[in-house]
């Protein structure tokens, strides 16, 4: 005999519509709140701008300690050193001179044609100014001519 209810209707085991649909809403709401509160993967465009910044400040301490010149070209897909060896540009490829190219998504503007930075044996440098875009934010990194590099929002 199947067991009835007090309307008279027989039991069946199982969920109802109305659990199903609630419980599919509770596993949107939590996986939305997971996606959202994920860290984008990719390094914001002030990393990029502040890596840059180091590695250009380390190149003029680079020029000062070996009493040489040394440039840094910039374009729109990265950035790479090289030194002065007497009469002609050798690349960097060491430590932090290695090629570097932008992250995923970062735009450099104002390197068409490729920019150069050279930094003097005594540290100073000709002015220079890149920016650096991504998602509709952007960084600004200035190289005055004393050789002191900055960082702008």
């Amino acid at each position: 005999m199947t067991p009835t209810s007090a309307t008279g209707r027989s039991r069946r085991a199982g969920f109802t519509l109305v659990e199903l649909l609630m419980t599919v809403a509770i596993i949107g709401v939590a996986a939305g709140a997971v996606v959202l509160s994920t860290p984008d993967p990719r390094p914001s465009v002030g990393g990029d701008a502040d890596r840059f910044a180091a590695r250009l400040q380390r190149a003029g301490e680079e020029a000062i300690l070996s009493n040489r010149a040394v440039a840094v070209e910039v374009s729109a897909g990265g950035y790479a050193f090289s030194a002065l060896d007497g009469e002609r540009w050798s690349p960097l490829q060491e430590g932090p001179f290695r090629p570097e190219p932008w992250s995923e998504g970062v735009l450099a503007s104002s390197v068409e044609p490729p920019l150069r930075v050279t930094f003097d044996p005594t540290g100073v440098a000709e002015p220079a100014r890149v920016v650096l875009t991504r998602d509709g934010r952007s960084r600004t990194v200035v190289v005055d001519g004393a050789g002191e590099v900055m960082v702008d929002d």
